[in-house]
């Protein structure tokens, strides 16, 4: 009787474990980065890191592709969706145009894109408030500078990036109003997040000019910036990743930006079938935006300094500080 009875539990246990793995074996979560590739340190590699850690958690691997020429954007999204790979996730507002193509001819595929918006059934689309960190790390500039004077290296030239420094300006000029901000965008197409050659000479001339502290938001060109602020004694201000860690001691801290919790998130949302459509927003409130402090970086911010930041941050949530969104009307007051 009690063999009798084990055998039925057994075959449905058996039957279970099968389809759980089936079920498994069947999710294929792809990753698109954007120009300036998965190593960059920076805003790509956050969202590497978000996947590895999915794979890590989840058991599911993902597959990646590295954008080399724009004309690949679309090749990659059609091949991953050929092939089953569902939901893709696509790096950076440089996709949208190729999204919006390839997402409306797999209506059964989940896309999902990152600093960019399609408006489409089968598509997530995810923006942060860039401007609430650029203006924490703004305020840590200015509090850090002995000579009154900060500089902005953008990588290209585009709204987005006009947010970071319009709230960076903000920031600065939030507790130094009459401090000079320096700004340079590295150029106008793709290749200005992949430049750190480029990246170390315009901080160069910034420091040049009497900048002591340089943020940049230019991607892998940015490790340029940091590499310049090393070697001339000055300090450097990392984005999207924590780059303290890339020289202790030079990085005053990093405005951190949540593409490694929202790739995260996506593919965990489609795994377990809860996956939608539409816009989401994030910012310090929602925990999408903020800023580094670690062991790295920790000699260099003073109590003081951190008792400030803490209190503007506090202050963008409730509402008390309101930060400027370039984006909004394509314009910075400052």
């Amino acid at each position: 009787m009690k063999l009798r009875k084990l055998f039925p539990a057994l075959t449905l246990t058996l039957a279970a474990l099968l389809a759980a793995g089936a079920q498994a074996a069947e999710f294929k979560p792809g990753l698109i980065y954007d120009l300036g590739g998965r190593f960059d340190k920076s805003f790509n590699e956050a969202a590497l890191n978000g996947a590895q850690d999915f794979e890590k958690d989840h058991g599911v691997r993902f597959r990646d592709f590295e954008v080399n020429n724009d004309s690949q954007r679309e090749q990659a999204m059609r091949n991953f969706a050929r092939r089953g790979f569902n939901p893709i996730v696509t790096i950076g507002f440089s996709q949208t145009t190729a999204l919006e193509k390839v997402a409306k001819e797999f209506p059964d595929t989940w896309f999902g894109i990152i600093d960019g918006v399609v408006d489409l059934p089968n598509v997530q689309s995810v923006l942060f408030r860039e401007e609430e960190g650029s203006f924490l790390v703004g305020m840590l500039a200015a509090m850090a500078s002995e000579t009154g004077t900060v500089g902005f290296v953008g990588g290209m030239d585009i709204p987005l990036i006009r947010r970071f420094a319009c709230g960076y300006k903000q920031g600065v000029l939030h507790v130094d109003p009459g401090a000079r901000v320096l700004e340079n965008m590295t150029g106008t197409t793709g290749a200005a997040w992949n430049d750190p050659l480029k990246g170390g000479e315009l901080a160069q001339s910034q420091f040049d000019r009497g900048a002591d502290v340089v943020f940049h938001a230019a991607g892998a060109t940015g490790l340029g910036v940091l590499q310049a602020a090393k070697d001339n004694g000055k300090l450097g201000i990392g984005v999207d990743s924590n780059q303290n860690h890339l020289h202790p001691g030079s990085v005053l801290t990093s405005m951190l930006k949540g593409v490694d919790r929202a790739v995260y998130r996506m593919y965990e949302e489609a795994q377990g079938g809860g996956w939608t459509s539409g816009v989401t927003v994030l910012g310090i409130k929602e925990g999408g935006i903020d800023w580094a402090l670690d062991e790295h970086n920790r000699a260099l911010i003073t109590a003081a300094m951190e008792s400030a930041v803490t209190k503007a941050r506090t202050g963008i949530i409730n509402g008390d500080i309101a930060v400027h969104d370039y984006m909004k009307e394509n314009t910075c007051p400052w």
